[in-house]
């Protein structure tokens, strides 16, 4: 199967996998334990605190990690659905963990950041979200409402109010050391329309439900996790770890800027090193 009608095929089978999900949201929503409002209180999670206690030393990581920024993926050639919502090279990732798959390299790079994730009950997904200038998002759900969204900020550029989020119609602006607590099953965009990069942890973990509904979530993604979609994915970001590890050590001495191209996630490379946006969450 050519990468093309691979990629083709995944997409369909995820829309078609969405649908079905949100047919099964009301018998979840009606078990939840918390608002099922657009954005939600922060004391809902107990360890929100201690993430943004150490929003510096997870921006100190950080910043290592966006010496690279141009040779990190974008996200729509990791997880080839995203395409609807992304087609360019504006919205780059750098994965920690993914439905049961966490990836040990790039945890290894930022261990203080990694051992904070590791903290937090019920995460399912967490990367480093990285919106170039001038970047927007359209308009888009989740596909599961039996998770929630949190977003730390680590890098706001100025002005701050040009930078944002409006999920079910309420709006908000990230500010660097703070979080956001929302439900990606409504309606949302974003938009960085500043000078400047924008970064956000993104961390998805599962919403507190009673029972049974909670042991329903709990198995239904962990079976996400055995999807072909998710297989996919993480085989394409294992693709691209293999080539990063490659341009690390072939970096310039200063370490800034690109340091010598990394191809498509599928393992397609353009001459030029510039990964092709045709290639999790959102």
């Amino acid at each position: 199967m050519s990468p093309t009608t691979r990629d083709r095929a995944l997409t369909l089978a995820t829309e078609a996998g969405a649908r079905v999900l949100h047919g099964m949201e009301r018998f979840v929503l009606r078990s939840s334990l918390v608002p099922t409002t657009p954005f939600l209180p922060l004391d809902v999670f107990s360890w929100i605190p201690e993430l943004e206690d150490n929003c510096e030393t997870i921006r100190a990581e950080l910043d290592q990690i966006l010496n690279y920024r141009d040779d990190l993926p974008n996200f729509q050639d990791i997880s080839v659905d995203q395409a609807s919502i992304t087609d360019d090279d504006g919205w780059k990732t750098y994965f920690f963990f993914g439905y049961g798959f966490r990836s040990e390299a790039n945890c290894a790079r930022c261990p203080k950041t990694a051992d904070l994730l590791d903290r937090i009950p019920g995460l399912t997904t967490a990367f480093f979200s990285i919106l170039s200038p001038h970047k927007r998002i359209g308009e888009h759900r989740g596909p599961w409402r039996g998770v929630l969204r949190y977003h730390l900020a680590l890098l706001v550029p100025e002005p701050r109010d040009a930078a944002g989020i409006a999920v079910g119609g309420q709006v908000a602006h990230w500010e660097e050391g703070r979080s956001l607590l929302f439900d990606d099953g409504y309606e949302h965009h974003a938009w960085n329309d500043t000078d400047g990069v924008r970064v956000v942890l993104f961390v998805d973990v599962i919403r507190p439900l009673k029972p049974p509904a909670e042991q329903f979530n709990r198995a239904l993604i962990s079976a996400i996790g055995w999807s072909p979609y998710i297989r996919d994915a993480r085989n394409r970001h294992e693709a691209w770890e293999r080539r990063f590890e490659a341009v690390r050590a072939g970096a310039r001495p200063d370490g800034a800027g690109r340091a010598g191209g990394v191809g498509r996630a599928d393992g397609v490379g353009r001459a030029d090193g510039v990964g092709r946006a045709d290639g999790v969450g959102r």
